[in-house]
């Protein structure tokens, strides 16, 4: 099944996978939600992520925790939707539970944290928030 909302569909799969207890996760290849992933384990919320397979079989593999280990991320959400985005400019961008917390969004540099857009005064679409 085709998802219209592939975003939507890593985060769902990533907090399926915390509910039953699951330290792994894999999911289909696509540049943005690898970004996505690489942003959130750079900020700790993930373990590791890697790229399996070649061509079109390529897939994500998310390891969220260590095994007998608690996941980190505790909620995971989707902001912008195909049916309705939201956009901040750079002094409008939230701050998620006083920082412990990562927003991450879509500039016209890329995608980046809330804090790093603020950082370099970039504003854009707001994807997800994390905490």
């Amino acid at each position: 099944m085709v998802s219209t909302d592939p975003i939507s569909d890593m985060l769902t799969r990533i907090r399926n996978a915390i509910a039953v207890r699951k330290n792994e996760v894999s999911l289909p290849y696509s540049s943005i939600k690898l970004t996505i992933a690489q942003l959130l384990s750079a900020q700790g919320f993930l373990k590791s992520v890697s790229v399996n397979g070649t061509g079109i079989a390529k897939s994500i593999t998310i390891v969220i925790n260590d095994k007998d280990d608690n996941a980190t991320i505790t909620e995971i959400k989707r902001i912008s939707r195909p049916g309705r985005r939201f956009y901040a400019k750079s002094d409008e961008i939230p701050v998620v539970k006083r920082g412990r917390g990562v927003v991450i969004i879509s500039t016209s540099q890329g995608i980046m944290t809330g804090t790093e857009a603020k950082a370099k005064r970039l504003g854009g679409e707001l994807l997800c928030s994390v905490i």
